[in-house]
């Protein structure tokens, strides 16, 4: 991401807070995976977005006016022993130098500054109760400037959360930020390719999982999420991450996995028969899900509102139900009565972007809101057949989903992720290639 960038973003933000106000915001904290051993580390969203800085143990500062500058960055000092053991830091110096702060400091010296800085400010942007720790200092802060009343000083009197502001930006994505998600859907699209090349009965379904994996990787990025590879019955749980059972012949298998690049997520799921060859009961269920997702790709149009393409997806699924004989009655009143979410229980997209579930608000005032161009989200309506008396067999345990990631432009929907087939002919192709 280039510096500029950043330094556009902190722009914005302190034009919209003003100068009577002051934003704070932390970096994610480290967290132990068993022992001393850490989990990867992932930097806050936030964070990040307004800092590019990918170190723990930081905090940001916007202070707009202030003598230091309008953005200050606390974080660790450099320490050639620490560096020996858990990798090299920036210091103060290379935060300023590197990552643009106006001014560093020590992170330890944190408490020292910030009640200094946020003498005779109004407001205080910061979002409680993500840093709980941090949140006490903030009180402590403003409470030793109101001890000094008596002196001139005075302290803030309003707090407001950062994340509806920041949030805002977040869903509007930048030439730039659009780039990286490109690849990101690129290479997950590459991934998902080779798993359907390699895919035979008998895998293991986290061997399938270890090709996407390999994929995202050598192409220098990260899961953006924990990947679901389900087979047969699997599939028919939302959010399956086991991921150790043996793949079927004559079974389906679901993924639902994307690459992190830079930050910024892509977000694919794609079904097809472990064999290579969908049976007559897939092929039909398959293809009523097909339709709806198309349905729904076309509803992502700028000034049409959130829940459209959702209202596109329940429609086809519902009549594709009822063809199919799962569903009894108008198509009309099962879709009043939600008939279809025996089959069908989430919603046909999120927001995505540097979080997989992407901030953003869904409505405005009640009411959803209109897409704008810049907006990325996924479309992914899916059914779930699970075994039933009343369900034709041949149907049971049939688990379908497929998902791309969509971009609102101010003409047609431009697909992320057109890279890796979703009709039946192009998989059974590219299946036994």
């Amino acid at each position: 991401m280039p510096a500029n960038e950043y330094a556009r973003r902190r722009s914005a933000v302190l034009k919209k807070i003003g100068k009577e106000s002051l934003a704070i915001v932390a970096a994610a904290p480290e967290r132990l995976r068993n022992r001393d051993v850490h989990y990867p580390y992932r930097q806050d969203s936030d964070f990040f977005y307004l800092t590019g800085f990918p170190e723990p143990e930081a905090i940001a500062v916007l202070a707009p006016g202030a003598p230091q500058g309008d953005y200050l960055l606390f974080c660790r000092p450099r320490d050639p022993e620490r560096e020996t053991w858990d990798g090299r830091r920036a210091g103060p110096q290379g935060a300023e130098k590197h990552y643009a702060a106006d001014t560093a400091y020590p992170i330890n010296e944190l408490d020292e500054h910030l009640t200094e800085l946020l003498a005779n400010r109004r407001r205080v942007y910061h979002t409680l109760g993500e840093r709980r720790a941090l949140d006490r200092r903030l009180v402590k802060w403003i409470r030793q400037l109101q001890a000094q009343n008596r002196k001139g000083i005075e302290a803030p009197t309003e707090l407001y959360s950062l994340d509806p502001l920041l949030h805002e930006m977040r869903l509007i994505k930048s030439a730039t930020e659009i780039k990286l998600m490109r690849r990101a859907a690129e290479v997950s699209a590459e991934a998902h390719c080779r798993a359907m090349q390699v895919c035979r009965p008998g895998m293991m379904e986290y061997q399938l999982a270890a090709e996407l994996h390999y994929q995202f990787e050598r192409n220098g990025m990260s899961q953006a999420y924990g990947s679901i590879v389900g087979g047969g019955e699997n599939g028919c749980i939302l959010h399956y991450v086991e991921n150790d059972a043996e793949l079927g012949d004559g079974d389906l298998v679901l993924i639902d996995a994307g690459a992190e690049n830079a930050g910024y997520a892509a977000d694919i799921t794609r079904t097809f028969p472990v064999n290579g060859r969908f049976s007559d009961a897939q092929r039909a269920v398959y293809n009523v899900v097909l339709n709806a997702q198309l349905a729904a790709i076309e509803q992502v149009r700028a000034g049409r509102h959130w829940n459209r393409p959702h209202e596109a997806a329940v429609k086809k699924l519902t009549e594709g139900l009822v063809d199919l004989g799962l569903l009894k009655g108008k198509v009309a009143d099962l879709i009043e009565n939600e008939a279809y979410r025996r089959f069908y229980m989430h919603s046909t997209g999120h927001w995505l972007g540097m979080d997989v579930h992407d901030v953003g608000a869904y409505k405005r005032k009640g009411k959803w809101r209109d897409l704008q161009p810049g907006m990325v989200l996924t479309v992914e309506p899916g059914l779930y057949i699970t075994p039933a008396k009343d369900v034709d067999k041949a149907f049971w345990n049939i688990g379908i989903r497929i998902e791309d990631d969509v971009l609102v432009t101010k003409g047609d929907p431009d697909v992320l992720t057109a890279g890796v087939p979703k009709h039946i002919e192009a998989i059974e192709k590219l299946m036994a290639a």
